[in-house]
């Protein structure tokens, strides 16, 4: 499946400019430097000016009181944070995907898939899908990816949580790209000491990875055809790799 075959381009590309020297320049700018105060005001500025509850239910794996403090820190309004976050991902992806030359079609395939998905139960999908598109083609592509990532993000919670697992379990199981599962956790918020994993909720979380393909799946399959599909993943892979590998 196309799903499958992308996933691992999209969570890594998609998520990439959070840790950017853009990023970075935008906490600078707002005085609140560090990663969780621009990342949670900016990711979750779609959301709007609401009580960080609504936003640690919309990011679903952190840690409530992390994200409060972080939601509070940054003094810019919702929606400014979000267009400044959203301007940072599209620095990031002009100067990283500088020497990729299939930007254009990559960001016109990915905007097929984005347009086609449902956005139920997905807020923030639904709000980075509303933000505006530039002109720029390696600019949009990046943002894109971005839009994808929530989409896949979204869904993931909704299996975890249909499979009983608590969104601390599915970090200690799952970690990240860049570090462990306890390592991501703290990184998250959580505070140790972290339950011991058992073999069946490991069985669980790897039912939901499963179900969260098969949810995203119809998003690819409704938006291209067969070959389009074989093509968005080749241009995925060589713009992960034009963007990250180094």
């Amino acid at each position: 499946m196309t799903s499958t075959a992308v996933k691992q381009q999209v969570l890594e590309l998609g998520g990439a400019f959070m840790i950017s020297r853009e990023a970075k320049e935008f906490g600078q700018a707002v005085g609140v430097p560090g990663f969780h105060g621009t990342y949670t005001r900016g990711r979750g500025g779609v959301l709007g000016d609401v009580d960080a509850d609504v936003v640690s239910a919309a990011f679903g794996f952190f840690e409530p009181g992390c994200i409060r403090a972080a939601w509070e820190s940054v003094p810019l309004p919702a929606a400014d944070a979000a267009t400044a976050y959203l301007a940072a991902c599209h620095d990031f992806g002009r100067r990283k995907l500088a020497a990729y030359d299939d930007a254009e079609r990559l960001a016109e395939l990915l905007g097929r898939v984005v347009a086609a998905a449902p956005s139920t139960g997905l807020p923030l999908f639904a709000g980075w899908r509303a933000m505006p598109l530039p002109t720029d083609s390696r600019a949009a592509a990046l943002q894109l990816t971005h839009v994808l990532r929530e989409l896949r993000g979204g869904l993931h919670l909704i299996a975890v949580l249909a499979h009983g697992l608590t969104p601390l379990q599915a970090i200690l199981i799952a970690g990240s790209p860049m570090s462990d599962g306890p390592t991501h956790a703290r990184m998250l918020g959580w505070s140790e000491p972290f339950e011991q994993i058992t073999d069946d909720q490991r069985a669980r979380w790897d039912a939901a990875e499963a179900l969260t393909d098969e949810l995203i799946a119809p998003c690819f399959e409704d938006a291209l055809d067969a070959a389009e599909r074989d093509e968005l993943a080749s241009l995925m892979a060589a713009a992960h790799t034009a963007a990250l590998v180094r």
